[in-house]
């Protein structure tokens, strides 16, 4: 059992958690994930690693409340316990050896970028952060990435916070001011990672897209999260999470995304009759 140590809601459907678990929090690295269970009879999701406080023996996770399970894991309160939450998984993010990268993050997909943008600050590369959001009142953890960022855009559909449009107007407008990026690291939902792709293929800058789809072992075995990478088949919890974006097959993750949406919609209801929810 793990100890809810924080809990701390971002916006009306973001939630941070702050768990002790402290054997995850020693070797955790950005990029990474964990898989989670928040009560005995409760699904497995996985949750990437927001941050790790490695003396107190703590990890932060963020989630967005979309479904059964993260409704159940709303009901938690400090004091309260998470029945499983095993990791780090996945592969980190590679982080050293860039001069100037662009990290590009939308809605939920921030708490993923956060850490990254983090890390590569602290490795000595200068980070330029691009987020974006619906509106004003979905934005979170602004102050955090102004901290390790030397160029922060922010983006709202509707213009009422920061600049009107989209993270993908920002990043041209960057590129064709004349910055030079080494890399360019996009993280959100999959239609904001395709055309961020799309962006940076006009340009030839390398993409890294984090991918996060249907799961459920975390160690390759349940065939859950394949992807098509490069024409060849990829499984996101041991491969990635993180994949050369100009490689990966968007349309067919966008597909296969949506597969259980009828099933997820019957769970949904259930748990809001259950706990309570959105």
């Amino acid at each position: 059992m793990y100890k809810v140590l924080k809990r701390r809601e971002l916006n009306p459907t973001v939630t941070l958690l702050e768990v002790e678990a402290p054997r995850v929090a020693a070797k955790a690295k950005a990029g990474q994930f964990v898989i989670l269970i928040p009560d005995e009879g409760g699904e497995r999701i996985p949750l990437t690693v927001a941050g790790c406080d490695k003396e107190a023996g703590a990890v932060t996770v963020i989630f967005q409340i979309v479904g059964a399970t993260t409704i159940r894991l709303n009901a938690k309160r400090e004091g309260d316990f998470i029945h499983d939450f095993v990791g780090p998984l996945g592969r980190p993010t590679e982080v050293e050896g860039f001069k100037k990268v662009a990290v590009v993050g939308g809605g939920v997909g921030c708490a993923i970028a956060l850490p990254v943008a983090r890390a590569l600050s602290e490795n000595g590369a200068e980070v330029h952060s691009i987020v974006g959001f619906r509106n004003r009142d979905l934005v979170i953890l602004e102050d955090e990435f102004k901290s390790v960022s030397s160029v922060m855009k922010m983006m709202t559909d509707d213009g009422s916070y920061g600049e009107k449009g989209l993270v993908t107007d920002a990043l041209r407008a960057l590129i064709e001011s004349g910055e030079q990026y080494d890399e360019v690291i996009a993280i959100g939902p999959l239609v904001m990672m395709k055309f961020v792709c799309r962006l940076t293929a006009e340009f030839g800058i390398k993409t890294v897209v984090s991918m996060n789809p249907i799961m459920i072992d975390g160690t390759g075995m349940c065939g859950g999260c394949r992807l098509c990478v490069g024409g060849k088949m990829k499984f996101a919890c041991v491969d990635g999470p993180d994949f050369d974006g100009h490689e990966v097959d968007f349309d067919e993750a966008i597909k296969r995304g949506s597969v259980y949406r009828d099933v997820e919609g019957r769970a949904r209801e259930e748990a809001c009759r259950l706990f309570g929810g959105m």
